[in-house]
């Protein structure tokens, strides 16, 4: 491998473990206010239904963060000396496989905050469908069409 082929791939990492960096305490954040709401006066009164929501929604997020400090550990445990395509792939799919579950606890939470405050199940599940669309177009299928045009323009 040549030198600029490895400061590439080190740039790279680099770079993931950064975005990790950059998003963590904001979901550490979200985390934390799921937890408290559970001890709010008011989550008693959630219907059983909206409550097994919201602890859905508080695994999925759980879920996301360990996806996200997971490229930090790979290197440090794996590779700490040195960096390799195949750790970056892995480190960049860790952050990528990150979203589904941060997008579908953002979407469960969406529907237990609406329908607190609403008191309506149609809408609550209105703007948790919103919601998964919204983060799915922005985090999912605007990247993979960024991505198949790129291709097309290097055939």
């Amino acid at each position: 491998m040549k030198p600029t082929e490895y400061n590439t791939l080190k740039e790279q990492l680099r770079n993931i473990i950064e975005e990790a960096r950059m998003v963590l305490p904001g979901i550490q954040a979200l985390f934390g206010f799921q937890t408290v709401a559970v001890f709010n006066q008011r989550f008693d009164q959630l219907p059983a239904g909206v409550q097994i929501l919201h602890l859905l929604a508080l695994g999925s997020v759980v879920t996301a963060i360990a996806l996200i400090m997971a490229p930090a550990a790979c290197h440090r445990v794996a590779s700490p000396h040195e960096v390799s395509e195949s750790i970056v792939r892995l480190c960049s799919r860790l952050i990528f496989a990150a979203l589904a579950p941060l997008m579908l606890g953002l979407a469960l939470d969406m529907y237990v905050v609406i329908y607190m405050v609403t008191g309506s199940m149609p809408a609550a599940a209105l703007a948790a469908a919103a919601s998964l669309a919204l983060l799915g177009a922005l985090w999912f299928a605007l990247p993979l069409r960024l991505r198949l045009r790129t291709r097309r323009r290097r055939y």
